[in-house]
């Protein structure tokens, strides 16, 4: 179970989440597109967290925390808060080791994650994110019925798990100049960060949020966490409204810079995967995409790696944005 007292881990958490989760999870594909690296003026490698197990990252993180409980955690059971992907990924971690799972979900969740959730066997509690606060919410249930908490980013398992991605992107394409990274509560992004620093010395780490939530961009700046109000913005799964502590320790030593972009942007972006390169990457999972893919000065030669996150979205509203103008 999380604590406050939790430190960050190290590249070496990152190895032993590799060796813990291979047999279940999905070695990605990374994909490349031509009409990308002449938008981006470099060459771009995607890594293509849309194809992984439930359809994001999450399930690297999720299973990594599940299979690192105790004997006596297991067997409490576990709950998260989540608005979809982390809770879709603890839900089939659980069902995988045989683990109770509740999950505090937004009411304003895409049902297509809520029916993901529930169909690997997750108990789904809801809360309005408006008015109530789910982590208070998970706490309370922890402490009346003695669950385990595994929070979505802010935890040193589910770090280390998240930064196995970044660590499979580089073993397969080599050495990076830049590696963009979606970011929420920062769960990818400092396991990335871990990854990328110790198989890519120099390698640029650039975390990307949404205009509309850039709390870490806020706290990069400042030096010290900042809370926000529940952004108003398309990537749900970056709907945060603080980092986490032990995220932003490794963000504050790891990370280069934090960018963000538009919902217009993340429009644009989804078209621009199922118009060019053939596949379905969710809101969020395009924030890196979407900055990575700007005109900017890394050179024609460059190696920059881009998180694609996920994948999960409502089809009758993804049709929607693709169908916008």
């Amino acid at each position: 179970m999380q604590t406050k007292q939790a430190k960050p881990p190290g590249f070496e958490a990152v190895q032993e989440a590799a060796s813990r989760i291979a047999d279940q999870i999905r070695r990605t594909p990374v994909l490349t597109s031509a009409e990308a690296d002449r938008r981006a003026g470099a060459r771009l490698f995607f890594k293509c967290e849309n194809f992984q197990r439930t359809g994001a990252f999450k399930f690297r993180g999720a299973l990594n925390a599940v299979r690192a409980l105790s004997q006596a955690e297991r067997a409490a059971g576990v709950i998260t808060f989540s608005s979809g992907n982390h809770g879709q990924a603890i839900a089939r971690a659980c069902q995988i080791e045989a683990v109770k799972a509740v999950v505090v979900m937004p009411t304003d969740a895409p049902a297509a994650k809520v029916r993901a959730a529930q169909s690997f066997g997750a108990e789904i509690v809801h809360y309005d994110r408006m008015t109530e606060d789910r982590e208070a919410l998970a706490k309370s249930l922890v402490q009346r019925e003695g669950f385990s908490l595994i929070p979505p980013f802010d935890h040193p398992m589910v770090i280390a798990g998240q930064g196995t991605s970044a660590m499979e992107l580089i073993e397969e394409v080599g050495r990076l100049d830049a590696l963009f990274v979606c970011l929420g509560g920062g769960g990818l992004l400092s396991g990335c960060a871990l990854a990328a620093s110790a198989l890519s010395p120099g390698c640029q780490v650039i975390g990307v949020e949404p205009e509309a939530g850039n709390d870490v961009q806020l706290a990069f700046a400042r030096g010290e966490p900042v809370s926000i109000d529940v952004p108003d913005t398309i990537a749900d799964g970056a709907r945060t409204t603080r980092v986490g502590d032990i995220t932003f320790a490794i963000i504050q030593q790891q990370v280069t810079a934090i960018e963000t972009v538009s919902d217009r942007s993340l429009i644009e972006t989804m078209r621009f995967f199922a118009q060019w390169m053939k596949i379905v990457v969710e809101p969020t999972g395009c924030l890196a995409a979407a900055a990575a893919m700007r005109q900017r000065e890394f050179g024609a030669d460059a190696k920059i790696g881009v998180l694609l996150s996920g994948g999960n979205v409502d089809l009758t509203q993804y049709g929607a944005w693709l169908a916008s103008s």
